[in-house]
C-alpha cells in the first residue's frame, strides 16, 4: 500500500511539473517536505506560494511537495530520486530520514544546486547540500529548557515527545535541551544531572503522527501521575487540537498548579491557542511560512553561482507566562 501511495504522490508531482512547463515554459524549483499531512509544512507551502505571486514575472516556479504521509520516509526519498532524475534547476529537501535521503542523493550525484529546509543531513554529509535554511534547532532545544527551568527551577521528572528517529533536525533539538537542562555537553540522557532525570519509557517517537503524538502522552500521563515536564520537542499532539484537548482535560488540575508542565515546539494556530487556554505552559516557535518564502531566492542564488551563507537560519519566537504577547496574538 505505500508502494502504491509513493508511486501516486510522484505521479501528482510529474503531472504538475509537466503542466507548468507546458503552460508557462518555467524551470522548477523544489521543495520536498516529510509529509503533506503535517500543518508545519503547509505553512512552507504557504510561503512557496506567497515567493510565486510576488515573481509572476520569474523564470522559475516554486514547486512544494511530500510523501502524503510523515511516516512514509521512502516515499520522500523516491519523490527527491525521480524529481532530480527527470529535471529540475534547484531541489529543497526536508529529510525524515537524513541517512537515507543523503545515501540517496550522493548516489544520483545531481547537478543541479541541492539545499536543506527545516531538517539538514547529518554532520558527514553536508558536503552534499550547499546550505541548510531554517532553524537552529540545537537553540531551540536550548530554549525549550530554559522554559522548563524557569518552571521547575530544581527538576523532575521528565519525558521527551520526538519524531522520527532519524530526522536530524528533532535530535538536535533533543540534545540542545538535555545539554541545557543538565548542564553538560553531549548527554545521552538525564538521568540526575540538574535534577531532571528522563523516565522510562522515554523519549517516545512519534513518527511524526498526530494521534500517536496523543495517545502517547495520555498513556504517559495515566502510567506516570507524579511526572513533572513533558516536552514535545515537535508540536504533533498539538496539531490534532480536539485530541490534544481530550488529553490535557484528564491532567488540567495538576497543569494548573504547575505540578506538570508541558513545554512544546512550534506557534501554528492551534499551539498559541492552546496556549491560550492553559494546556501548555511555553511553546518555543520556528518560521516554517519564513522558510518557504526565502527558499526560491536561496535556490536562485545558487542556480548563479553566487555565494549563500551557510547555515542561513530564520528565528525563533517564544511564548510563556511572562512574556505572552506573541502567542496572544496569533
Amino acid at each position: 500500500m505505500n508502494e502504491i501511495k509513493t508511486l501516486a504522490s510522484a505521479a501528482a508531482v510529474f503531472a504538475l511539473i509537466a503542466g507548468v512547463a507546458q503552460a508557462q515554459d518555467k524551470e522548477t524549483l523544489a521543495i520536498v517536505v516529510k509529509g503533506l499531512d503535517n500543518p508545519f509544512f503547509e505553512q512552507i507551502n504557504l510561503g512557496c506560494q506567497k515567493w510565486m505571486t510576488e515573481n509572476a514575472d520569474s523564470k522559475y516556479e516554486c514547486l512544494y511537495t511530500g510523501p502524503a504521509s510523515s511516516a512514509d520516509e521512502a516515499g520522500e526519498v523516491q519523490i527527491v530520486d525521480d524529481l532530480l532524475t527527470r529535471g529540475v534547476a534547484a531541489i529543497a529537501i526536508s529529510p525524515s530520514n537524513a541517512p537515507a535521503m543523503a545515501n540517496r542523493v550522493r548516489q544520483i550525484n545531481p547537478d543541479v544546486p541541492v539545499m536543506t529546509i527545516d531538517a539538514d543531513f547529518l554532520e558527514q554529509d553536508r558536503d552534499l547540500r550547499a546550505t541548510y535554511l531554517g532553524t537552529d534547532n540545537y537553540l531551540m532545544g536550548v530554549k525549550m529548557a530554559e522554559e522548563a527551568a524557569k518552571l521547575k527551577p530544581d527538576g523532575g521528572t521528565v519525558c521527551l515527545q520526538l519524531g522520527n528517529v532519524a530526522a536530524d533536525n528533532i535530535n538536535a533539538r533533543a540534545q540542545g535541551f538535555r545539554d541545557t537542562a543538565g548542564g553538560e555537553k553531549g548527554i545521552e540522557r538525564l538521568t540526575g544531572q540538574n535534577g531532571w532525570t528522563e523516565i522510562e519509557g522515554c523519549p517516545v517517537f512519534t513518527n511524526d503522527q498526530a494521534d500517536l503524538a496523543n495517545q502517547q502522552m495520555a498513556d504517559t500521563f495515566t502510567a506516570n501521575p507524579d511526572l513533572d515536564a513533558f516536552i514535545l520537542v515537535g508540536g504533533w499532539a498539538q496539531f490534532a487540537p480536539q485530541a490534544y484537548a481530550q488529553v490535557t482535560d484528564q491532567v488540567m488540575d495538576k497543569l494548573k498548579s504547575k505540578d506538570l508542565i508541558i513545554v512544546a515546539g512550534d506557534t501554528l494556530p492551534p499551539q498559541t491557542q492552546a496556549f491560550r487556554d492553559g494546556r501548555s505552559h511555553a511553546q518555543v516557535g520556528q518560521r516554517p511560512f519564513e522558510m518557504g518564502y526565502r527558499a526560491p531566492d536561496v535556490m536562485i542564488q545558487l542556480i548563479n553561482g553566487e555565494t549563500v551563507e551557510d547555515p542561513l537560519y530564520t528565528g525563533l519566537d517564544i511564548c510563556n507566562q511572562e512574556d505572552a504577547g506573541f502567542c496572544a496574538d496569533n
